[in-house]
């Protein structure tokens, strides 16, 4: 089934040529045979299925759950695996006060980084989770203005009383408020090197790498081989197109709790894209409306596309339970420079489930990691 996906997506994302095609079926190394390079981002929800407590014992079951899927794709493709940390690294947050977002940071990384490697492990799936830091620009804009949700959602009343006793941000995220903190772009990953290696030199070990966007540091200007933390937390989906262009990868795969993208999203004239170009997501500024942060998941599947060596290379944005579709381009939306005509490709309805065509709201916000 899995192989069967992969010629399905290299059809769907371009009208390649032969010799386009033959050249991404490429060996990294002497010891590895496999093919695409592809790194997948999970949603820090993912581990949080709606209505349950945010407890090792649910995060255990839901890693569980993705785990057979991923582990089927790592056996076919050289694939590396990041995570959000958005409602774990808030949890942490209201327990320990004190404790400064970079060493928060780099606790969820361990914790998510330990519970992935189990459930994969189960799979018959070995893997290597990697502390890894990025660094930031302390001076960045997105200190000025915070926008990356943590936490739990609250109600309107809660939210502007922990503001005002706390000192927190809080921004709508859907109906709700979540606390929000800087979140600034990724400027370098330092453990970069570390994960090419074991793609290179290990490619039956699936690296789990920049968890919930890395741990945020800075270098000291008069000593920048010194480095510091920072108060914040990098977006998991653009330092994971990060990643992936550093990597050389193929395809970029977000998975999230809320399907593809969108257009009227939650409205009965509501339609999911197939396809579509980063000239036509830009150009319509798709996502800029989506409730909670479907935005920076759109500008990340754009960026990794556009800043890739490969002209073929491809991002797909679709839900979790839909892994395996979402690769033959059968769910979700995928984003490539070879779309045709004005750009976007949209999917048809499912006959005899016109109302399954709008995307369900619950009343949660429509959330990201």
């Amino acid at each position: 089934m899995i192989a069967a996906s992969r010629h399905s997506l290299r059809k769907a994302a371009a009208s390649l040529s032969s010799t386009a095609a033959a050249s991404r079926r490429r060996q990294y190394s002497a010891t590895s045979t496999l093919n695409d390079r592809i790194v997948v981002a999970v949603g820090g929800n993912a581990l949080q299925r709606r209505g349950e407590r945010l407890t090792i014992e649910n995060m255990l079951k839901a890693a569980a759950d993705m785990a057979p899927t991923l582990a089927s794709l790592s056996k076919e493709h050289e694939l590396v695996l990041t995570h959000g940390n958005g409602p774990q690294v808030g949890e942490l947050a209201l327990e320990r006060s004190a404790a400064t977002f970079d060493v928060l940071g780099a606790e969820s990384m361990g914790q998510i980084g330990y519970v992935l490697a189990q459930a994969l492990s189960s799979a018959g799936c070995t893997t290597a989770p990697i502390i890894c830091q990025v660094v930031v620009d302390p001076q960045s804009e997105a200190f000025r203005d915070p926008s990356k949700f943590v936490g739990p959602i609250y109600g309107a009343k809660e939210a502007t009383a922990l503001s005002q006793s706390l000192g927190w941000v809080m921004k709508p995220d859907g109906e709700y408020f979540r606390r929000v903190v800087p979140s600034p772009p990724p400027k370098e990953i330092l453990q970069v090197e570390a994960i090419k290696t074991i793609l290179e030199q290990a490619p039956n070990i699936l690296p789990i790498a920049c968890g919930g966007g890395g741990i945020p540091v800075s270098r000291i200007p008069s000593n920048p081989r010194t480095l510091t933390g920072v108060e914040a937390v990098i977006d998991k989906d653009a330092c994971g197109a990060k990643l992936a262009n550093e990597l050389g990868a193929d395809g970029f795969i977000i998975l999230t709790d809320g399907g593809g993208i969108w257009q009227n999203f939650g409205k009965p004239n509501a339609r999911e894209m197939k396809k579509a170009s980063p000239e036509y997501l830009l150009g319509t500024k798709a996502g800029k409306n989506f409730p909670g942060s479907m935005g920076p998941k759109i500008q990340a599947a754009i960026d990794f596309v556009t800043n890739s060596k490969n002209p073929n290379a491809w991002a797909a944005i679709g839900d979790l339970k839909d892994a395996s579709k979402i690769f033959s381009n059968e769910e979700g939306t995928l984003v490539t420079a070879a779309v045709k005509g004005e750009g976007v490709v949209w999917r048809e309805a499912k006959l005899g489930a016109a109302a399954s065509s709008t995307p369900k709201q619950s009343k949660e916000p429509h959330k990201s990691g």
